[in-house]
């Protein structure tokens, strides 16, 4: 280009300006029609393949835009390799193969950031990510990739060894630590928590020192992020979840009941013995009849051994209102649909204290959803105090 322009009359110096200025105008033109086939054609070709195969693993690459970052390294190449051209300046040839190697390595952490994102979210499709979650792990790999990325520019930029400035970094290390303490001490913590088992996303933690009460929706390297019912969002360190106690409800779910502990309060002076009237009331209830008779004989038996005189109320046995109506209870309970039958079901008496005595349901429910839960517990507590009266007592 030179000898083209200087056998045509220009001037030798003003030839040289002209033939680089052209060169840089072809390699622009060049870099741009490049990129731009890259994008529009054999971006659009591999976005169509991608999207009609039968993977869906590529599907999370094209999502974080990994190949159109990747497309990004083309002009870089070219323009790296084009810094020859230069060779009559030094200082320019030297600036555009520093800033065509510093922008090559810019794409290339560009494009390892976006493929860590699409393999934690290939990870994220998969039932054991909610059991072993790696957003930490990635999260770490973050840190070294930019890192690396960091030290790589700045040894271009110097023309140095980076393995010089790794070893020069020595006397940094302790800053280092200091800068990065909750980023190790996240990283070890999310060990524990995977290795462990102790939490994975979607379970229900409650942690009163956080005021933490929900779902866990994202652990990543150093916090835990729980979406609470109030629909509020808790960030917790994660190193907290193995230095502070905290209790997760995942065993109430793997195990399909959910506790119901409620007591009503019985007034004290309604108990009573019962009276033949009230026995043979209590016989035609569906779930007294088998109990009432079978009792009925046993109290009778054990009065004749014993030759109870039966003239007084208070000698011998006898049945009370509020015995057969905790059998009542018992009996409803181990025959609702509702209630797990392989979990504990018991009713109960505490303690009499100043409002009277504690008559207490332990059972568990075999729908494990909050709504559901709640009325299966309302419903069982609306009857049990609606046939209260029927045994002649008083709720407190």
């Amino acid at each position: 280009l030179k000898q083209f322009f200087v056998d045509r009359g220009t001037d030798p110096q003003a030839a040289v300006w002209l033939s680089y200025a052209l060169v840089t105008a072809l390699l622009l033109a060049t870099c741009v029609a490049a990129n731009w086939i890259t994008k529009k054609i054999v971006l659009r070709l591999l976005t169509l393949f991608i999207t009609r195969n039968r993977f869906k693993w590529d599907d999370q690459l094209l999502n974080r835009r990994f190949f159109q970052r990747l497309s990004h390294i083309i002009p870089g190449i070219m323009l790296y390799h084009a810094a020859g051209l230069y060779a009559e300046f030094p200082v320019l040839q030297t600036l555009m193969e520093k800033g065509a190697g510093v922008y090559i390595l810019l794409v290339v952490c560009s494009v390892l950031n976006a493929f860590l994102n699409a393999l934690n979210d290939i990870y994220l499709t998969y039932e054991v990510s909610k059991v072993r979650p790696i957003k930490g792990y990635i999260q770490v790999a973050k840190i070294v990739l930019f890192f690396i990325g960091a030290i790589l520019i700045i040894a271009l930029l110097l023309n140095q060894n980076p393995l010089i400035l790794l070893g020069g970094l020595g006397a940094l290390s302790a800053v280092l630590m200091l800068f990065f303490q909750n980023a190790i001490l996240g990283l070890v913590a999310g060990v524990q928590l995977s290795a462990n088992d102790m939490v994975r996303v979607g379970d229900w933690n409650e942690m009163p020192k956080y005021n933490a009460d929900g779902e866990v929706i994202e652990i990543n390297l150093t916090t835990v992020k729980v979406r609470n019912w109030d629909k509020t969002i808790s960030m917790i360190p994660s190193h907290a979840f193995i230095s502070d106690s905290f209790k997760n409800w995942r065993g109430m779910w793997e195990s399909g009941g959910r506790r119901i502990k409620r007591a009503i309060y019985i007034d004290v002076t309604s108990i009573r013995f019962c009276t033949e009237d009230m026995i043979e009331k209590f016989k035609k209830i569906h779930y007294l009849k088998d109990y009432i008779e079978a009792k009925e004989q046993e109290i009778a038996a054990y009065n004749r051994e014993h030759n109870i005189d039966p003239s007084s109320i208070v000698n011998g046995r006898r049945m009370t209102n509020i015995g057969t109506y905790r059998i009542y209870i018992a009996n409803y309970l181990a025959n609702h649909p509702k209630i797990h039958k392989e979990l504990p079901c018991m009713v109960r008496q505490l303690a009499p204290g100043e409002y009277g005595l504690p008559l207490e349901i332990y059972a568990f429910a075999n729908d494990v959803r909050w709504p559901y839960y709640e009325a299966i517990q309302a419903d069982i507590f609306d009857h049990v105090l609606a046939v209260a009266p029927e045994f002649g007592l008083r709720v407190f």
